[in-house]
Protein backbone atom coordinates (compact mmCIF):
# COMPACT_ATOMS: atom_id res chain seq x y z
CA UNK A 1 0.00 0.00 0.00
CA UNK A 2 1.54 3.30 -0.67
CA UNK A 3 1.87 6.41 1.33
CA UNK A 4 -0.08 8.35 -0.94
CA UNK A 5 -3.53 6.41 -0.78
CA UNK A 6 -3.84 7.57 3.46
CA UNK A 7 -5.79 10.31 3.53
CA UNK A 8 -4.04 12.06 6.71
CA UNK A 9 -0.11 12.04 6.96
CA UNK A 10 1.95 11.66 10.61
CA UNK A 11 1.69 14.90 11.59
CA UNK A 12 -2.39 14.84 11.05
CA UNK A 13 -2.00 11.53 14.01
CA UNK A 14 -0.12 13.81 16.12
CA UNK A 15 -2.17 17.06 16.04
CA UNK A 16 -5.47 14.86 16.87
CA UNK A 17 -3.51 13.06 19.89
CA UNK A 18 -2.88 16.05 21.06
CA UNK A 19 -5.97 17.88 20.58
CA UNK A 20 -7.53 14.98 21.92
CA UNK A 21 -4.91 15.05 24.80
CA UNK A 22 -6.34 18.66 25.26
CA UNK A 23 -9.48 17.82 25.49
CA UNK A 24 -9.43 15.23 28.30
CA UNK A 25 -7.25 17.68 30.45
CA UNK A 26 -10.45 20.18 30.25
CA UNK A 27 -12.69 17.28 31.18
CA UNK A 28 -10.16 16.29 33.87
CA UNK A 29 -10.60 19.84 34.75
CA UNK A 30 -14.31 19.92 34.96
CA UNK A 31 -14.53 17.06 37.22
CA UNK A 32 -14.73 17.42 41.19
CA UNK A 33 -17.16 16.83 43.47
CA UNK A 34 -20.78 18.40 43.24
CA UNK A 35 -23.13 19.21 45.64
CA UNK A 36 -25.92 16.69 47.33
CA UNK A 37 -29.29 17.32 48.81
CA UNK A 38 -28.55 17.83 51.70
CA UNK A 39 -24.97 19.48 51.41
CA UNK A 40 -23.78 22.50 49.17
CA UNK A 41 -21.02 22.60 47.66
CA UNK A 42 -19.72 25.87 46.44
CA UNK A 43 -16.87 24.89 44.16
CA UNK A 44 -19.10 23.61 41.61
CA UNK A 45 -18.87 27.33 40.91
CA UNK A 46 -14.91 28.00 40.76
CA UNK A 47 -13.46 29.62 38.07
CA UNK A 48 -11.50 26.74 37.11
CA UNK A 49 -14.88 24.75 36.18
CA UNK A 50 -16.41 27.51 34.98
CA UNK A 51 -14.45 29.36 32.80
CA UNK A 52 -10.73 27.59 32.54
CA UNK A 53 -12.38 24.00 31.82
CA UNK A 54 -14.49 24.93 28.90
CA UNK A 55 -12.00 27.40 27.51
CA UNK A 56 -9.22 24.24 27.49
CA UNK A 57 -11.35 21.83 25.84
CA UNK A 58 -12.88 24.48 23.35
CA UNK A 59 -9.47 24.67 22.08
CA UNK A 60 -8.93 21.39 22.20
CA UNK A 61 -11.82 21.03 19.82
CA UNK A 62 -10.38 23.66 17.22
CA UNK A 63 -6.97 21.90 17.45
CA UNK A 64 -8.81 18.70 16.56
CA UNK A 65 -9.63 20.75 13.51
CA UNK A 66 -6.69 22.61 12.24
CA UNK A 67 -5.42 18.52 12.99
CA UNK A 68 -8.38 17.42 10.62
CA UNK A 69 -7.82 19.99 7.67
CA UNK A 70 -3.82 20.13 7.68
CA UNK A 71 -2.59 19.27 4.46
CA UNK A 72 0.16 16.73 4.46
CA UNK A 73 3.35 17.46 2.40
CA UNK A 74 3.74 15.37 -0.61
CA UNK A 75 6.82 13.73 -0.65
CA UNK A 76 7.87 12.78 -4.44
Amino acid sequence: MDKRDFAFGRMNYILLAIGMAVIILGFILMSGSGSSETTFDPDIFSARRVKLAPAVCFLGFIFMMYGIMHKPKVES
